[in-house]
């Protein structure tokens, strides 16, 4: 995924090293080649770590945010507020780990570079968070199903297994993607901020106050600034995407542009920004638990393909 870099002395054999904390170094007067890519089972294993710890950490913080959007009552148990978080957690571990292998080939596909060992050139921030972008639409194949269900779960208080007979026997197969464009297109800004501008934000913070910021805290930073940009971005849709998967039956939300538009009518802006803080809050842990993450996942690789 971030491509890590290590120096070559120059002839005088002096070489001033920096490392920016965020998996690069920079060396003065000396070539940058590439070092390391995750293979794509790492970026699978580091994918599913991170996304089981943060939902798991984070479960009554999406559950707020789900009552919120839906106006429903908030639960009045320790256990309803991890309702679902089987379904979330166990299935948003291989939706992280999908997002970091997709982000990892379609950076290879850019770079031109398809073994993990391969010199290449460095991303360009742009790239760096279009490939991003392009591995949360297609993780949206996966976690569509996943928030339907969930939404649909704490709403029938069924078992997993009892709300996929539910919904399959009386919508089909197809009504478990009810909402998909919409989840898609949040995936895509999402994955887009923790896979790409977080560690862009990030970086720019550590050359901007030449290494004098503690790296840890500008990954907290970084975590925070994208978090909060991709909250207010996708918050709107993510609304939409609720509601539409909260009324199977089509009664009050038909369509997406037809939900935005009645949402408007009845609340404002403010409708469509309805639990936006909870799932700020959200956004900014799982940005800086990936991070991290996939920080450490690289310092292994580093550390075993130099050891």
């Amino acid at each position: 995924m971030m491509e890590l870099k290590k120096a070559v002395l120059p002839s005088d054999g002096k070489s001033t090293v920096e490392d920016d904390g965020f998996g690069i170094q920079h060396d003065e007067g000396a070539t940058l080649t590439e070092a390391v890519h995750l293979t794509p089972m790492e970026n699978l294993a580091a994918g599913a770590f991170g996304g089981a710890l943060e939902t798991c950490l984070q479960m009554p913080i999406l559950t707020y945010k789900f009552c919120l959007q839906e106006g429903r009552q908030l639960p009045s148990t320790l256990g309803g507020w991890y309702r679902g978080v089987g379904v979330q957690a166990g299935t948003v571990a291989p939706i992280t780990a999908l997002q970091f292998m997709a982000n990892g080939l379609l950076q290879r596909l850019v770079l031109g570079s398809y073994v993990s060992t391969a010199a290449a050139s460095p991303l360009t921030d742009t790239q760096r968070i279009g490939t991003a972008a392009g591995a949360g639409f297609i993780s949206a194949v996966l976690y569509s199903p996943v928030d339907l269900l969930t939404i649909q779960q704490q709403r029938l208080q069924l078992s997993l297994v009892g709300t996929i007979g539910s919904i399959t026997q009386m919508y089909g197969m197809a009504g478990l993607y009810r909402g998909f464009l919409t989840c898609a297109s949040r995936e895509a800004i999402y994955t887009a901020g923790y896979l790409g501008l977080a560690p862009v934000v990030t970086h720019r913070l550590i050359r901007a106050t030449n290494q004098s910021i503690d790296p840890l805290l500008a990954k907290v930073c970084g975590a925070c600034l994208a978090g909060t940009a991709a909250a207010l971005v996708t918050h709107p849709i993510d609304t939409v995407k609720t509601v539409l998967q909260s009324d199977m039956d089509r009664h009050r939300w038909k369509t997406a542009r037809q939900s935005f538009g009645k949402l408007l009518e009845q609340g404002g802006v403010a409708s469509l920004y309805r639990g936006v803080v909870p799932r700020t809050v959200r956004l900014c842990g799982a940005f800086f638990v990936c991070v991290m993450v996939q920080d450490a996942a690289m310092q292994w690789k580093t550390d075993r393909v130099g050891g």
